[in-house]
């Protein structure tokens, strides 16, 4: 029975996200020098801590891929840390796209506010798990895994996306392999996408900072 209960303790355990909290609140003080997994605590708390309002409305979609993410993570709203959740707000343009990305530190669940779109997430053994949505539904992207979201109708559309991490991170795809700073290898990048350099140097030249 002994035994039992250690690994079922321990099987909570790797499937948690954040690690629990030791204390009631620990407001992040987003301007400290003290470098914890997390935020150290400040003293001075007020409700503004624990309130943000910029997911309320929609974002500009006027960026190269016709899609905005509104984070409402710790970083915006410091009464989450040591919570282990936060939110976000995507809008997307009339063919807007999120491109594929991960999230390492957590699962997402996004809830359709309006219109429709086609997500997808891909697994470890390259399998596509794709689906269209729409208002009112709900779709996972386990915590990971390379996904992404297409709006392919003609009307603007939006989700909310929760996550089971104060600050899930976000690693686009092409951004990490083709603006890494200092740059991935030309001879590396040559190699995985079997082209030539010209290619991979094109690609680099889009995702470069515009003046």
């Amino acid at each position: 029975m002994v035994v039992f209960v250690i690994l079922a303790f321990a099987a909570i355990s790797t499937v948690s996200a954040d690690p629990d909290m030791l204390q009631d609140i620990c407001v992040a003080d987003l301007t400290s020098g003290v470098k914890v997994n997390g935020f150290a605590c400040k003293s001075n708390v007020t409700a503004e801590d624990f309130f943000f309002a910029g997911i309320g409305k929609p974002g500009a979609t006027n960026t190269t891929t016709g899609s905005l993410v509104t984070g409402a993570n710790v970083e915006k709203i410091p009464g989450l840390n040591t919570l282990g959740v936060s939110l976000g707000r995507i809008d997307y343009a009339p063919g807007g796209l999120n491109p594929p990305h991960t999230h390492p530190r957590a699962t997402e669940v996004v809830f359709v506010l309006y219109g429709e779109l086609d997500v997808g997430f891909i697994t470890t053994s390259n399998t596509l798990i794709s689906k269209s949505i729409k208002e009112g539904e709900v779709f996972v992207f386990p915590k990971g895994l390379v996904h992404f979201q297409k709006n392919n109708g003609k009307d603007p559309a939006a989700v909310i996306s929760a996550f089971n991490s104060q600050l899930p991170g976000t690693q686009s795809i092409a951004a990490t392999l083709f603006a890494a700073k200092p740059a991935v290898p030309d001879d590396v990048l040559t190699k995985a996408f079997q082209v030539g350099t010209k290619e991979i140097e094109k690609i680099k030249s889009r995702f470069a900072p515009k003046n």
